[in-house]
């Protein structure tokens, strides 16, 4: 039978691997060219993987759950040509039509070669056991030695040790289930800032009352979830605030919206300008734009503006708008646009909420004036925008102070202060003001 392996694809340059969440076909499903197969989940992101040949799906070479580094087969798929000789075929012929064992033990081969390259060397430990990059990371923030890693009972593929397993092993109270001696903290594979304080992993006993729901929360808030945590515990945060008035960009916007939308076939929202205007500041203060590795400052050549983004669920997304430096206004709306409407519809890739540098949220959204925002790591400061608001504020001019109605917002500005102190941080606000503020009135796109 012409057999045809189902590779796990290649989504983006930084994610080395993807979960099994769901598979939509069963072995002996008719299967459809680019027809979805499998369901796979990378960090926040769900995706789907498309067949790369039509035929029958003969066998699954991976459970729900299972993490598959990328380029590894997940599935042998057989022609349907060869398949209508097998429905036809007596007993003995339909042994013939079973998947071929040389082709299966190639790919497991393959998947144990790609397992321990497609990430960084501490991923695996002494003993040659496979540790996910997410099992590597919760293991360094909560102290976890390798040794103490490796006594872990996992209940993952090849007896690997998944999320679940390290979370409920912290939860059961760590050294009561494993007697092995203390050793240094595991070493994420990531770059990662300075070692941090534990963060309490479990709040204060609750007590059910007549009528309470409980409801599980989803994997994507249990990532985001762990992600705050570790932040708050990692970076300690100072936020800054200003307020400032963008009168004339208000007006500008009203004045050009209809005639940019007739043209270019976009709505320009005021989520770009103040993209355009962090990137201005981020040229002006480089050193916003960093990541910490331990007592080093990884100074970013890139600017990547990641924009935070609520989705219909109520979780929260983070797409990134790669080298924002070298766009226009008018590659920023386009770019604005089609991410969060992408975001929407769940239809994100893997890559495009890797690699930002640094982050802007709006709070305005949802009609707040100001937020005390926390820190996507491993950046090291992001900014939330409060709602315009039309005020009463004093104005100078040459025949003196006049009270006038004026649209007014807050920045809130959270930064590291290990790394950033509260000139630059305090600095860096007031510049992103000072573009806004100093908006063109007569500007062209």
């Amino acid at each position: 039978m012409a057999q045809v392996e189902l590779i796990m694809p290649k989504m983006g340059e930084s994610i080395a691997e993807a979960t099994i969440t769901k598979w939509l076909k069963n072995e002996g499903d008719t299967i459809k060219m680019d027809e979805a197969v499998v369901e796979i989940a990378t960090d926040k992101v769900d995706s789907e993987v498309p067949s790369t040949a039509e035929g029958i799906l003969i066998k699954k070479l991976w459970n729900e759950g299972d993490v598959v580094p990328v380029g590894a087969a997940i599935a042998i798929i057989g022609s349907d040509a060869s398949a209508a000789v097998s429905n036809a075929a007596p007993a003995p012929a339909a042994k013939k039509e079973q998947p071929d064992e040389t082709v299966i033990h190639a790919a497991k081969m393959a998947q144990q070669a790609l397992s321990t390259s497609a990430v960084s060397a501490p991923s695996n430990g002494e003993a040659g056991r496979f540790y996910s990059p997410l099992v590597l990371n919760i293991a360094k923030t909560e102290g976890i030695s390798m040794s103490e890693l490796e006594a872990i009972p996992g209940t993952g593929k090849e007896n690997r040790v998944t999320k679940g397993d390290i979370l409920k092993y912290i939860e059961n109270g760590r050294q009561s289930q494993s007697s092995a001696p203390a050793a240094p903290a595991v070493s994420a594979p990531v770059a990662a800032s300075a070692p941090a304080a534990k963060p309490a992993t479990t709040g204060s006993k609750i007590t059910m009352m007549p009528g309470d729901e409980i409801i599980e929360m989803d994997r994507m808030r249990k990532l985001i979830a762990d992600h705050m945590v570790m932040s708050k515990a990692t970076s300690p945060h100072v936020t800054s605030f200003v307020e400032v008035d963008v009168t004339n960009l208000v007006q500008w916007r009203d004045k050009i919206k209809a005639k940019f939308e007739k043209k270019e076939g976009e709505k320009i929202t005021f989520t770009p300008i103040f993209v355009e205007a962090v990137v201005k500041a981020i040229k002006d203060f480089p050193m916003i734009n960093i990541s910490l590795d331990g007592n080093n400052i990884v100074k970013r050549k890139n600017i990547n503006i990641g924009m935070a983004a609520a989705l219909p669920s109520g979780n929260l997304i983070v797409p990134v708008i790669k080298n924002a430096d070298t766009k226009n206004l008018l590659g920023l709306v386009k770019d604005v646009n089609d991410l969060a409407k992408r975001s929407r519809e769940n239809k994100l890739q893997p890559d495009e909420i890797q690699g930002g540098t640094y982050t802007i949220t709006n709070v305005g959204t949802f009609g707040n004036v100001m937020g005390t925002p926390i820190i996507n790591q491993p950046q090291v400061a992001i900014m939330a925008i409060g709602a315009i608001r039309k005020k009463p504020a004093v104005l100078e001019t040459e025949y003196g102070d006049v009270i006038a109605i004026r649209h007014m917002m807050f920045l809130s500005h959270s930064y590291d202060h290990r790394v950033v102190d509260g000139a630059l941080g305090g600095a860096f606000v007031r510049r992103v003001a000072d573009y806004l503020e100093q908006w063109d009135v007569n500007r062209e796109i």
